[in-house]
C-alpha cells in the first residue's frame, strides 16, 4: 500500500475507534436503518454521466476553496448542472472534510433528487452505516486498502442499506481483486460501479493513458467510472471513446467559478460522443452482417 493510503488508513482507523466509543454499532445501525431514503442513483439513457465532487482541499492541488464561499450553493449547482451524484470528501486531515459536510449536502440535494456519496478511506461496515445515517446514498470502497473478505462485508452492508458503491481500483492487481469479489455477486440486488483511478499514489501525477491500458481488465456487467484527470471536453471525449460510462470529476469543477455551466458542457459533449460511438458500432455490426449474407 502506498504512503498516502497507509497514512489515510491509520487516520481512518483512529476516527473509527473514536466513533465506536461514542456510539455502539447497534445504535448506529438503528439510526442508519431509520434514516430517510436517499435518492436512487440514476444513469441517463444517453450513455454518459458525471459524479461531481465537493472537496475543499487536495494533496495534489492544495486549497480548492477559492471559488466556494458557500458549499451548499456549489453542490446545488452540481445537481442543477446534471450530476447524477455528488461525491463528498469526509476525510479531515488531508482533504478538509467531515461528516457534517455530508449531512449538509445530503439534506440540500434531497429535494433535487440527487444522491450523495461518501468519499473516504473506509475500513469497516460501521463507516458505511455512518454514511447512510448522514443521508448518503452511496460510498466509495478502495480495493487496495482492504482484503477480499472485508470488501465483501462493505458491499453487503451497503446493499442492506440500499446504497450504491463505487469500487475503486488503481492498477491491474486491484482490478483482478475486484473481479474476484464481484463474480459471485451477479445475482445480488445491488448497484456497484467500478472505477479506475489514473492517479499515481506515490507521485500524485495523473496519466490518462492508464484508463485505456486497463480498460479490458474492468469487470463486465458494471458501469465503469473514469477517475482523476478528466479536465477538458477533449478528456471527456477520450474516456467515452475508451468505453467509460461515467467520470468522477472533482478538482476541475471545484476550481471553476461557474461549475453548473462547465458540467453542462461536459455532459453534453460526453453524451453526444456516446451516441456517436453507439451509432458507429451499429453501422459496423450491420456492415458485418451484410457481408456475411
Amino acid at each position: 500500500m502506498s504512503g498516502l493510503l497507509a497514512e489515510m488508513g491509520q487516520s481512518s482507523l483512529a476516527r473509527l475507534e473514536r466513533a465506536r466509543a461514542q456510539e455502539p454499532e447497534r445504535e448506529l445501525w438503528a439510526r442508519a436503518s431509520d434514516a430517510a431514503a436517499a435518492p436512487r442513483l440514476k444513469l441517463c439513457a444517453e450513455g454518459f454521466d458525471v459524479i461531481a465532487e465537493c472537496k475543499l482541499h487536495s494533496p495534489s492541488a492544495g486549497d480548492l476553496s477559492a471559488h466556494t464561499s458557500n458549499v451548499i450553493e456549489r453542490v446545488q449547482s452540481y445537481a442543477q448542472g446534471g450530476a447524477c451524484a455528488v461525491s463528498v470528501l469526509t476525510e479531515p486531515t488531508r482533504f478538509g472534510g467531515e461528516l457534517r459536510h455530508l449531512e449538509q449536502t445530503s439534506a440540500a440535494l434531497l429535494g433535487l433528487n440527487v444522491p450523495t456519496m461518501r468519499k473516504d478511506f473506509l475500513l469497516d461496515p460501521y463507516q458505511v452505516m455512518e454514511a447512510r445515517a448522514a443521508g448518503a446514498g452511496g460510498v466509495l470502497v478502495i480495493v487496495r486498502m482492504l482484503d477480499r473478505s472485508r470488501i465483501t462485508e462493505l458491499l453487503d452492508c451497503a446493499a442492506m442499506l440500499k446504497m450504491f458503491v463505487l469500487l475503486e481500483a488503481f492498477d491491474a492487481t486491484d482490478l483482478e481483486a475486484a473481479c474476484e469479489v464481484l463474480a459471485p455477486r451477479k445475482a445480488h440486488d445491488e448497484q456497484v460501479l467500478v472505477g479506475l483511478n489514473c492517479r499515481d499514489l506515490d507521485t500524485l501525477a495523473v496519466d490518462l493513458v492508464r484508463l485505456e491500458e486497463l480498460a479490458d481488465d474492468l469487470p463486465a456487467g458494471h458501469a465503469h467510472v473514469a477517475e482523476s484527470g478528466v479536465q477538458t471536453l477533449e478528456d471527456v471525449k477520450t474516456v467515452v471513446d475508451i468505453g467509460y460510462r461515467l467520470a468522477l470529476i472533482g478538482t476541475t469543477l471545484m476550481s471553476s467559478p461557474d461549475p453548473r455551466n462547465l458540467l453542462g458542457q461536459m455532459l453534453a459533449t460526453g453524451r453526444e460522443r456516446a451516441m456517436a460511438v453507439r451509432t458507429r458500432k451499429i453501422r459496423i455490426g450491420s456492415g458485418a452482417a451484410d457481408a456475411a449474407q
